[in-house]
C-alpha cells in the first residue's frame, strides 16, 4: 500500500530535520544573509535538484538511491517528476535510511542482487577533491555505497560547497572509514598505525550505546586519518589497506564518479566532471529549475 503524500513529505522533512541539528548551535550568516544552518541545506537541496535534473532521465529504469544528508532532496526531486515518469522505475538503497525514503516515498524497492547494473546512482559525499576522488563512510554505510557506485553506468555526488577540497583530508578530518570484520579489527589496527602511516587510527566507538559502532553488515569502522603524502595519491593507499586481511571495505571512492555538483553558500551550483571541467550555475538559473 502506498503511503499518503502528505506523510511522504512529512518523513522527508524529518529526515532533514534530523541532519539540521547537527549545525543548530551555528548562529554565522552566510553570504546572503541567510543563517549558515539554513543556508547550508538549501545548498544542499539546490545541488540535489540539479543533479537530478540532468541525470535522472525518464529512460532511467534502474536508480541508486545513496545514504548522507543530501540524499533526501534527491528522492524529492525524484517524486517530483511524477508517478507516470515513476511507476515503472526500481530504486536501488545504500542503508536503511535510503531504504525508508524509498518506501515512504511511494517508490518501488529493489536491491543490487536483482538488478546488479544499474542506470545511475546519486549518492552524498564527506569530502570531493578535485580529481573527483571522494571519502564516504561517515555514516557506515560505505561497502553498500561503493558496490551501488560500481554496479552505476553513471555515479554521481552530490554535496553541499564544505566538502569541495583540492585534496582529501582538508576538512574532513577523522580519516578514512574502514570496515573490518570484528575478529581482526586488532590486527588492522597494528597494521595501520606501524605499517601504512596512520599512527592515529581509532575503532570508531558508538555515540548512544555502549561499545562500537556496527554496520549494518555486523562489522566494525575504523578510522584512518592519513597525511597529504598519503591524500595526493588516494588511489594508492586505497588499495593498500584493501589489501590487508580482515579489511571489508574502504571508503575512498577513486576514479569511480561521472560528476560532482556542489551547492554554494550564495545559492549557485557548481559542477565538476570528471573530464576536468568545472561549471557553475547561477542562483537565478537554479531557482527557475527548481521551481
Amino acid at each position: 500500500m502506498q503511503k499518503h503524500p502528505h506523510f511522504r513529505s512529512q518523513f522527508i522533512k524529518s529526515c532533514v530535520s534530523r541532519f539540521r541539528t547537527e549545525h543548530s548551535s551555528e548562529s554565522a550568516k552566510s553570504s546572503m544573509g541567510i543563517p549558515l544552518a539554513d543556508a547550508i541545506e538549501q545548498s544542499k537541496r539546490l545541488a540535489a535538484y540539479q543533479a537530478v535534473d540532468n541525470h535522472v532521465l525518464p529512460e532511467h529504469k534502474v536508480i541508486g538511491i545513496g545514504s548522507g544528508s543530501t540524499v533526501p532532496y534527491v528522492v524529492e526531486r525524484i517524486i517530483a517528476q511524477g508517478k507516470e515518469v515513476n511507476k515503472g522505475r526500481v530504486f536501488i538503497p545504500t542503508g536503511f535510511q535510503s531504504k525508508q525514503l524509498i518506501v515512504d516515498g511511494g517508490l518501488t524497492l529493489g536491491d543490487v542482487d536483482q538488478y546488479p547494473t544499474i542506470d545511475v546512482t546519486i549518492d552524498g559525499a564527506d569530502e570531493v577533491d578535485h580529481a573527483l576522488n571522494c571519502v564516504k563512510g561517515g555514516g557506515a554505510c560505505h561497502l553498500r555505497e561503493k558496490v551501488l557506485a560500481e554496479a552505476a553506468i553513471t555515479f554521481v555526488l552530490v554535496a553541499d560547497h564544505r566538502k569541495n577540497v583540492q585534496y582529501l583530508g582538508t576538512n574532513f578530518a577523522q580519516g578514512v572509514p574502514i570496515e573490518v570484520v570484528p575478529f581482526a579489527y586488532a590486527k588492522v589496527l597494528q597494521n595501520l598505525h606501524h605499517a601504512l602511516g596512520s599512527p592515529k587510527a581509532t575503532l570508531r566507538m558508538a555515540v548512544k550505546k555502549a561499545g562500537p559502532v556496527v554496520s549494518d553488515n555486523g562489522n566494525f569502522i575504523i578510522d584512518a586519518p592519513f597525511g597529504r603524502e598519503h591524500m595526493n595519491d588516494p588511489y594508492t593507499i586505497m588499495a593498500r589497506i584493501k589489501m590487508l586481511t580482515g579489511v571489508v571495505e574502504v571508503g575512498l571512492f577513486c576514479k569511480m564518479a561521472r560528476a560532482a555538483y556542489f551547492g554554494n553558500a550564495d545559492g549557485s551550483v557548481t559542477i565538476r566532471w570528471n573530464d576536468g571541467k568545472v561549471e557553475t550555475i547561477n542562483a537565478e538559473q537554479v531557482s527557475e529549475k527548481s521551481n
